[in-house]
């Protein structure tokens, strides 16, 4: 939703969807390229992007269906030491998604897991966009270039 507001503020037309439509909007070809943010782009790991949980699965119905998929990123969150094992997902409350309004909707003791962000791999990602330019696959090398 932040990257729809920087897109729509800069005048780019921009539709929102839901996680969980995206397989079957896909499907449909009502969706023509997906663009995302980045919490941060790990380049020792190919460019592999974390973000809010859901951008792979995103990403994942995109190749599926041949839908180009970017990340939009500043190349403040390019990180070049860290690599995916590195990186504790945070997990969020798991009353996010046992509760409603108060109201239990999922059994005592039946465990949760509501990780706040994934990782995407690089091979899913068809380009990166950055407030330099775009860079585009294979990553690293690429990345390396577009630096110097």
């Amino acid at each position: 939703r932040l990257t729809a507001f920087e897109l729509h503020h800069d005048g780019i037309p921009v539709t929102v969807a839901c996680d969980g439509a995206i397989g079957s909007l896909c499907a449909q070809g009502r969706i023509d390229k997906f663009i995302c943010g980045a919490d941060r782009v790990l380049v020792a790991d190919g460019c592999a992007v974390i973000n809010k949980v859901g951008t792979h699965t995103v990403a994942l119905a995109a190749k599926q269906y041949g839908v180009p998929f970017y990340v939009a990123a500043p190349l403040s969150t390019f990180d070049f030491q860290h690599h995916q094992g590195d990186v504790e997902i945070e997990e969020r409350d798991p009353r996010e998604v046992t509760t409603i309004g108060g109201r239990r909707l999922v059994p005592p003791g039946v465990p949760v897991l509501n990780p706040a962000f994934d990782i995407t791999p690089p091979q899913l990602v068809d380009a990166l966009i950055t407030e330099r330019g775009v860079i585009h696959p294979p990553f690293t090398p690429n990345l390396r270039r577009f630096l110097s």
